[in-house]
This record gives structure tokens, C-alpha cells and sequence, in this order.
């Protein structure tokens, strides 16, 4: 049994498959899914779809890249439709250092925000930080958030692994690791203890390796697992049970959220 702990099936790109694909994931072992949003216009759709989909759960954030229109008051709202949906975590939110990312001082209040909201409200987070761990690490510890989550797509060195690790959080590891030239990726991936980790996919972006230009499902949860495998010279079988266990631990209200 295989969990996607990053996908965003809500996304326009699923409309016309989606059904297709729910069932296509069933028959291969790819079971539940974490659907994070990213902009607070993508909250209701959201809300609508996890409710056709109960193997789906759901985290309500706003996403750093896309802070340049955002507004404070959307904030309020977020808090609000947490309080009345059954969210499973705050996310994606996060900090984002890249060519045409919004001002960081913005995105420093809005994260910094929704990392107190996650801690009022007792729930995890998803974060997305993009050359950025360091400082991500100084506003958590600031916050002091004590519920954990996940750091989507984790390609900081082994220390700032451990940091977040010692916090509470597991790092995910998806279509990276698949590229050859991600040689450090691998090595963090390799030292790291099997509580320390999750597979994602961030479906429908971050292909693997060989499938450059494609539109990524959850489907690709099964070649990231024997990736992960292959890397850590383990069996896929041990893969999908560490993986599973720390999605629970980190989530353990995993089972009781349905929508």
C-alpha cells in the first residue's frame, strides 16, 4: 500500500481523467493521497473534489510562488475554512528564493502566519521551501510549531535533514532522486534513518527521470519507491512500509479526516 504525500489532483490538467486515474491507482496499490492548495481561489474546488474522493485528504495553505496577488485578509479566510473543513494539515506554504518569487519579506509574514495558525489549530504542515531551508528552520523554531509535517521535496544537505528531522518532520523524496545527476539528493537520502522520510510525487509537476515533458501522476509513487530502494539498498516491500508508518506518525489523524 502506497500513500502520495504531495499531489495536487485538483489541478485543471486532472479534470478529464481523474476518475480514470483514481481507479488506475487503486489497482497498482497507490491508496491515498495528500492534495495540498496553493492559492486560496483553489480552496472551494478543492473542498468539492475530496468529497467525491475519500481516499483523499487535504491541507488548505497559500503557496509562497503565488503570493503577489495574495491579501491578509486572505488569511482569516484560511483560518476559517479550517475550522470548518476536515483539513489534515496548513500547506503548501512555505518560502520560495527563485528568480520571480514574491518579495520575501511578504512571504516571511504570510508563512510565518500560517505557521501560527497551524499551531493554534494543532495540525501539521506541509512546507515548501526552494532555496530557502535555512531560513524555513529559523521561522519554525520561532514559531515554535511542535506538530510536525513534511518538507516537500527536500534537497538540502544532510545537516539541514537532521534539523527538520529533530523538529518533528520527515522529508519527501520523489521524482529527484530518480535523476542520475542528483547525486547529492542520494546521499542524504542513503544516510538518512527509515523514520525520516515519505514518497510524493507533486503530481502533476516534478517528473522522473525519462519521463521529461510528461504529465506526472500518482502513478509514479511505484517507481520512486524502488528508487528509494535501489538507493538505500533496501527491499521496495521495506520501502512502502517506512514510508507508511511515518505518513502515520506525522498525520495521525490520517484515518480519521474523511470529508
Amino acid at each position: 500500500m502506497y500513500i502520495d504525500t504531495h499531489c495536487h489532483l485538483d489541478f485543471d490538467v486532472f479534470d478529464q481523467t481523474r476518475d480514470e486515474l483514481m481507479l488506475s491507482c487503486d489497482a497498482v496499490g497507490v491508496k491515498g493521497f495528500l492534495v495540498p492548495a496553493t492559492t486560496a481561489a483553489s480552496w472551494r474546488k478543492l473542498s468539492h473534489l475530496a468529497k467525491h474522493y475519500q481516499q483523499w485528504r487535504i491541507a488548505y495553505g497559500l503557496h509562497p510562488y503565488f503570493l503577489q496577488q495574495a491579501r491578509l485578509e486572505e488569511l482569516d479566510a484560511l483560518a476559517e475554512h479550517c475550522e470548518t473543513d476536515s483539513v489534515l494539515a496548513i500547506g503548501e506554504i512555505g518560502l520560495d528564493n527563485w528568480p520571480g518569487s514574491c518579495d520575501m519579506g511578504i512571504q516571511k509574514t504570510f508563512f510565518v502566519r500560517q505557521l501560527q495558525l497551524a499551531k493554534s489549530l494543532h495540525l501539521p504542515v506541509v512546507i515548501h521551501a526552494r532555496k530557502s531551508y535555512d531560513l524555513v528552520y529559523q521561522c519554525l523554531r520561532q514559531v515554535g510549531l511542535k506538530t510536525g509535517g513534511t518538507i516537500h521535496a527536500f534537497n538540502g544537505s544532510y545537516e539541514q535533514a537532521q534539523r527538520f528531522v529533530e523538529l518533528g518532520f520527515v522529508l519527501g523524496m520523489g521524482g529527484t532522486v530518480t535523476y542520475p545527476r542528483a547525486k547529492k539528493a542520494q546521499r542524504v537520502l542513503q544516510a538518512l534513518d527509515r523514520q525520516s522520510y515519505v514518497l510524493e510525487t507533486d503530481s502533476p509537476d516534478m517528473p522522473l527521470y525519462g519521463y521529461q515533458g510528461q504529465v506526472n501522476t500518482p502513478l509514479s509513487i511505484l517507481k520512486v519507491a524502488k528508487s528509494v530502494a535501489t538507493i538505500r539498498n533496501e527491499e521496495v516491500e521495506q520501502i512502502a512500509v517506512d514510508s507508511y508508518d511515518n505518513l502515520l506518525r506525522v498525520f495521525p489523524k490520517w484515518h480519521e479526516v474523511i470529508l
